[in-house]
């Protein structure tokens, strides 16, 4: 390289430095006022002035009389989906008072054809409405016309809903969440819950990026912003508004509440009531357990994270290329359309946050570029220390004395950032999440660069043709039966819930199991603590199991099916037959999916479980497949 062209690529390198190293540490300031914030409000409400509120809770929601809610759920091609969503929640809302409206498309028989099939399943529950229209249309159009249908099914039942819910298809929904919009819709307008991921296994590099995002926004982030604003963007699942107040945006805007002209409607949403004057909008933080329990690492009810709050969960995009095409769709309506549509009105504090939702299209490129600048700089020092270009480093503006100060700036802001991550994350779902989100903030990185350099091609095109933006849908996953039970109550929060057991009492069961490797229940028995029925009723409803007694022993016809070897290793038992091609095997707890598929190969038939005390299924056991020391082992 001649030496013109290397003063040229030093001057530019030098550039990219100086501009990329302030731009940094603006955008880490602005994080770090948002952290003061958050840390200042939670002193001051803790230690400081202490709430005098009493709190709500479960007993409080329980006692509450219902009242009617509508759940507001889109669709578009979503057949393989919406069933399962739909059964899930139907089978596990502790609540009665509520009626699913499917939103599907005209040219979408499939999706259809599965809303019709969950209409005929619930028929008083489940309802359909059809856009009349050729999809897709918009998110926002398809939940205009569920409004439409909303409204005429109040107009059909004379009555009128409390509040009116959105959902997707992918949510799984927590089984207090009506409860919990019951009580509060009278004291709100919109009422936000927090949104997380379900739980991943490692290495989920994309999907880990969501878990790692919503653990902190929703949080921190949401929580100062409603704070600093008294405005909830929506997140457009999880989020309940007030019939009164979606009435009134109804009647303002001709029967459609929601922004067509946007792809972020549920944020859009948020700041066109405000400006209405509804402003009581919330960002509800409820812990679905008590305080004493909560320390014990317990929940009343199976929670979606360790945090215990009462939260909708989801799995989100697993693949680089869906991950950055739905944050581009993001990044369109909140930063380009939400600048051109809601400019830049409100109060300082609502037009800094504006700032916030908005820095990324220009933050997002430099987070890739410092990258390159610090590879190009360490590959100069390098070059420098080999002696192949001369003095090179010594001309390189990062060494310079008056930049220092703000590197060392910038190096703090990032260890303040990595800490604030890995402690929400490590809050919400375990600390093996919290330390693999520091390598998946790289990743990260380049998704967020992507879907930028995405949101702003595409941008610039729609300002160039004035063709409206398309609806680029994700497509969605929603959790399989086993993915679910993880995330359903546990044994012994039911049983704490119950009165059987006391916090205490689990706690010191729960170090007996660690040292001893018994199963739970085994250790409550072997403490004395719990009655054997009790037990075995818990474990049957848990698992959603038959209940089988002492009085009804085993058929003698079905004794000899499984092994006797396999009986007894895992106390198993043949119960009956359940029609011709289906056995029933009777056990004290679930066994693992390996023992299931076992019992499949060995017998030739399916299996299902029914429910019995420990005792007694050890006794069966025992006259089935006596252990007489003559019997071989696999």
């Amino acid at each position: 390289m001649s030496d013109a062209s290397w003063s040229i690529y030093l001057a530019v390198l030098n550039t990219l430095i100086v501009v990329t190293a302030f731009i940094i540490l603006f955008s880490g300031l602005d994080d770090l006022f948002i952290d003061l914030c958050f840390w200042g409000r939670e002193f001051w409400r803790t230690v400081v002035h202490r709430d005098q509120v009493p709190p709500v809770t479960v007993e409080t929601l329980m006692a509450r009389e219902e009242r009617w809610f509508a759940i507001m759920v889109p669709a578009w091609q979503e057949s393989d989906v919406i069933a399962h969503m739909i059964e899930n929640t139907l089978e596990t809302l502790d609540y009665q008072r509520y009626v699913v409206f499917l939103g599907t498309y005209q040219n979408d028989a499939a999706t259809t054809a599965e809303a019709d099939r969950m209409v005929a399943r619930d028929p008083l529950r489940i309802r359909r409405a059809t856009v009349e229209a050729d999809g897709p249309t918009s998110k926002a159009d398809c939940l205009n016309w569920i409004l439409r249908a909303i409204v005429a099914y109040e107009g059909e039942h004379a009555m009128r809903f409390a509040g009116v819910l959105m959902h997707d298809c992918e949510d799984v929904i927590h089984p207090l969440e009506l409860k919990y919009f019951n009580d509060q819709i009278d004291h709100h307008d919109l009422i936000q819950l927090p949104v997380m991921s379900l739980e991943l296994k490692w290495p989920a590099w994309v999907g880990g990026t969501y878990l790692d995002d919503f653990s902190e926004s929703h949080q921190k982030d949401i929580v100062v912003r409603e704070w600093l604003t008294g405005i909830v963007p929506g997140a457009g699942v999880a989020l309940c508004y007030a019939r009164h107040a979606i009435g009134a945006l109804m009647a303002a805007h001709d029967g459609r509440a929601f922004n067509t002209c946007t792809l972020t409607e549920d944020y859009d949403f948020s700041f066109r009531l405000a400006a209405l004057g509804f402003k009581r909008q919330t960002f509800a933080r409820f812990p679905v357990q008590p305080e004493p329990a909560q320390r014990a690492g317990m929940a009343w009810r199976r929670s979606a994270t360790a945090a215990g709050l009462l939260a909708t969960c989801e799995y989100f995009p697993s693949t680089f290329r869906a991950a950055y095409r739905q944050r581009a769709r993001w990044i369109l309506g909140i930063s380009f359309l939400g600048w051109a549509q809601l400019q830049w009105r409100g109060s300082l504090m609502t037009k800094y946050m504006l700032f916030r939702d908005r820095k990324g299209i220009v933050t997002a490129p430099f987070s890739i570029l410092a990258y390159f600048v610090l590879a190009n700089t360490l590959a100069v020092t390098l070059l420098n220390d080999q002696h192949l270009a001369s003095r090179a480093a010594t001309r390189l503006v990062i060494f310079s004395a008056w930049l220092r100060p703000v590197l060392l700036v910038n190096i703090l802001l990032l260890a303040n950032r990595i800490g604030e991550r890995v402690y929400f994350v490590t809050r919400s779902h375990g600390l093996a999440q919290g330390l693999t989100s520091l390598p998946r903030t790289i990743f990260n990185n380049f998704i967020n660069f992507a879907a930028v350099c995405r949101a702003w091609t595409q941008y610039i095109q729609h300002l160039i043709n004035h063709k409206p933006i398309a609806w680029d849908k994700t497509a969605h996953t929603f959790p399989s039966n086993a993915e679910l039970v993880r995330h359903r109550r546990r044994l012994g929060d039911m049983l704490v819930d119950r009165g059987v057991i006391s916090p205490e009492q689990l706690e010191s069961a729960m170090a007996l199991q660690r040292e001893s490797g018994l199963r739970l229940g085994q250790a409550l028995l072997r403490g004395g603590r719990l009655c054997p029925e009790v037990l075995a009723d818990t474990i049957a409803e848990q698992a959603e199991l038959p209940r089988v007694r002492r009085d009804s022993m085993p058929l003698p016809s079905v004794a000899g099916a499984i092994p006797s070897e396999l009986m007894r290793r895992h106390q198993v038992v043949p119960y009956a037959r359940a029609g011709g091609d289906t056995l029933q095997v009777a056990v004290a707890t679930r066994p693992a999916s390996s023992v299931t598929q076992r019992i499949r190969a060995v017998t030739g038939m399916h299996v299902a479980y029914v429910v019995a005390c420990d005792h007694e299924v050890a006794r069966w056991v025992e006259a089935a497949a006596p252990d007489d020391g003559h019997h071989s082992r696999n």
